[in-house]
């Protein structure tokens, strides 16, 4: 429910004047257990009588915790109260803030409605626009550091590695997935009694599916996930030799927005510091449509780099290992994707993407 006194004074903020009453209508735009996202409109009076109309979005978010990220859900609050909104361009930033508030359980952000164009209307243009804006900002915060390090609550750069180590634990035994209690789909617990999948001790389901006889990806994908899992150690310590700069971390379609040439940037619960070349992977492949991944992969990393290379020499890098990179970040979550879909379509999706980053590594 939208607190009057509350609205009253966003719309202060936002509006510039002094708003003595106003009515309001609510829409979700995003919601769920945790998260809720509303669309906030109506018209406001101002002391004088003007009757100003105005959009804007309350967002809320529950206390949680993201495994190896226990700050992420108060993150937007910090860094919305810091002063990193400084440090953005008119071309590219978040949205406005007009105010934040962190209770005991929960935060609350009113802040600027964005509206342009997004998840899959954006044009391969437009993404190429997103990872060149990016990458000047990047860019521009690796070589002047001071607001973005003075900012409390960021991530740190050994996230990604936290991430991947999620897909060895081992969350439920063969005996359970087998039980009644499992939710797990009755032909993967079938495969179970059969032996054609082998859980390993300590690693999970999928890890044990990708090594096992019932595994249905076609062998050279498979054999491509499990070199990569080989040399996960050294492709972690292979990217230490990247920049370290402030990376978004949910870079994809959804939370991009293109408005007359300009890039909004939303959700920044995930933000910290990684590696060069980590929201450009996820850009390439979190969401994109199938046909336009390789070209995604041929046009948005020059424009990345392009944008980098503005503020700071990255010349002498000989490995920017974005191939590996996507493979670490999201190659377990096509396996899942794979696993445990119901539609024979999306399978046949996940293989296909798994083709491409194959035929990438020719």
């Amino acid at each position: 429910m939208v607190h009057r006194e509350t609205l009253l004074r966003v719309l202060c903020q936002m509006l510039g004047k002094r708003i003595v009453e106003s009515d309001c209508q609510t829409r979700q735009l995003q919601g769920g257990t945790l998260g809720d996202v509303q669309l906030i409109t109506g018209t406001a009076q101002s002391i004088d009588g003007e009757q100003l109309p105005y959009k804007l979005v309350w967002k809320t978010q529950q206390i949680w915790e993201r495994p190896g990220d226990p700050n992420s859900w108060h993150r937007e609050y910090d860094l919305y109260c810091s002063d990193l909104d400084a440090s953005f361009s008119d071309s590219f930033r978040w949205p406005t803030c007009y105010y934040a508030q962190r209770h005991a359980d929960a935060i609350e952000i009113w802040m600027e409605y964005i509206e342009g164009i997004s998840g899959n209307d954006l044009t391969t243009e437009m993404h190429e626009a997103a990872a060149l804006e990016i990458g000047r900002y990047q860019g521009r915060q690796y070589v002047q550091p001071t607001l973005a390090r003075s900012a409390s609550g960021l991530g740190d750069a050994e996230f990604m590695q936290r991430e991947h180590a999620q897909w060895y634990r081992q969350l439920f035994t063969a005996d359970f997935l087998m039980s009644d209690q499992s939710t797990l789909a009755e032909h993967l617990k079938q495969m179970l009694r059969d032996k054609q999948i082998v859980l390993q001790t300590g690693k999970s389901f999928e890890y044990g599916y990708l090594r096992s006889a019932g595994c249905g990806i076609p062998e050279h994908l498979r054999q491509m996930l499990i070199d990569m899992d080989d040399r996960h150690a050294q492709f972690f310590e292979n990217i230490k030799s990247l920049p370290v700069v402030l990376c978004h971390r949910d870079f994809w379609n959804t939370n991009i927005f293109y408005a007359e040439g300009k890039i909004r940037l939303i959700d920044w619960d995930t933000s910290g510091w990684g590696y060069l070349g980590e929201d450009i992977a996820s850009l390439i492949v979190d969401g994109t449509e199938i046909d336009r991944v390789d070209e995604c992969y041929q046009r948005l990393f020059p424009a990345y780099l392009q944008g980098i290379s503005e503020a700071m020499d990255i010349s002498q890098i000989n490995d920017f290992y974005l191939r590996d990179m996507i493979l670490i970040k999201f190659g377990y979550r096509m396996l899942q994707d794979y696993i445990f879909s119901s539609s024979s379509d999306v399978r046949e999706e996940q293989v296909e993407i798994l083709q491409k980053i194959y035929e990438w590594g020719k």
